[in-house]
């Protein structure tokens, strides 16, 4: 059995921005729909936890987790811009959310509703009677997110929410995801490979590698010190606005789910690789106060 996510294990506080990064193939967006409980056969979640207030929703039935979904934790799913049902109006999209959730709720309080998400959004109101081809991708990234925020949930999951957007737009769609995020008290966690991006926007980054979690610390502890190889690698890799240099990208790729190596799974890759990373998984440790790492070269300073 393959495992595309395995051992994951980090903790979303209500207000917090947390990034999940890595490179493609790392297991982040398997993490994020097991979290929905949207993993698709011939995937499956064998066994761990999802705790949302105290309930495990792994044990919880379909139709619950329906009720779930949206209300209390929600999703921008990757490719966002795409997810969209082209021949459905945009408002009869959103009002979806409500119809489902909201057994008592109007007509007209959906359309109030309606407007006032999109406003929040950053859009006007006539969207509402718009499809999805004749927006721009930015604004179909918003609309996303407007369908994420619609009931207010306590946790949205935003899996590469900047994808296939020009730089202005990016910012422009993060700075609108914080926002809301900050109005309704949600926690937040944002799925992506850009660490710039989570430098700007994230509080606390998990890095992860070959479907497991190699670092987690608050974002400028790990900017200023990163422990694992690979974020080390990760960070140097970036490009720098205040001097100039030659891009350090790192050396080979990740491994196939089918072709894991021994012991460590960055070991070949790594530059601080030592014989007991070729036979012996590392375990994944707490360092010192809220920053956790797998790696041989703090076995000691483990607590």
């Amino acid at each position: 059995m393959l495992r595309a996510a395995d051992g994951v294990s980090f903790e979303l506080r209500p207000g917090q921005r947390f990034g999940l990064v890595g490179e493609s193939g790392s297991g982040k967006t398997t993490t994020a729909l097991a979290l929905m409980r949207l993993t698709q056969l011939p995937g499956r979640i064998v066994d761990g936890e999802v705790l949302l207030d105290g309930v495990d929703l792994l044990g919880l039935s379909e139709n619950e987790m329906r009720e779930v979904r949206l209300a209390q934790i929600s999703y921008v799913p990757q490719g966002a811009m795409n997810s969209l049902n082209p021949v459905i109006k945009v408002g009869n999209q959103i009002a979806n959310g409500f119809k489902d959730h909201l057994d008592s709720i109007s007509r007209s309080e959906i359309s109030e509703r309606i407007v006032e998400v999109l406003r929040s959004v950053g859009l006007d109101p006539a969207v509402s009677r718009m499809y999805p081809h004749e927006l721009s991708g930015g604004m179909k990234q918003r609309v996303a997110i407007a369908i994420a925020v619609s009931l207010g949930p306590k946790v949205i999951i935003a899996d590469e929410p900047t994808s296939a957007l020009d730089v202005v737009v990016q910012r422009e769609v993060m700075l609108t995801l914080r926002k809301l995020q900050e109005e309704i008290g949600a926690a937040v966690l944002i799925v992506g490979h850009d660490m710039g991006l989570m430098a700007q926007f994230a509080s606390h980054v998990g890095v992860m590698y070959a479907g497991k979690l190699v670092e987690v610390g608050q974002v400028l502890d790990i900017f200023d010190d990163p422990f694992h190889p690979y974020t080390r690698a990760l960070i140097a890799s970036l490009p720098s606005t205040s001097r100039r240099h030659r891009l350090t990208g790192i050396p080979g790729l990740p491994p196939a789910l089918l072709e894991l190596p021994g012991g460590c799974s960055f070991n070949p890759r790594c530059d601080s690789v030592m014989e007991i990373c070729r036979s012996a998984d590392p375990s994944y440790d707490q360092i010192r106060e809220g920053r956790w790492t797998s790696c041989h070269l703090y076995a000691e300073a483990a607590t």
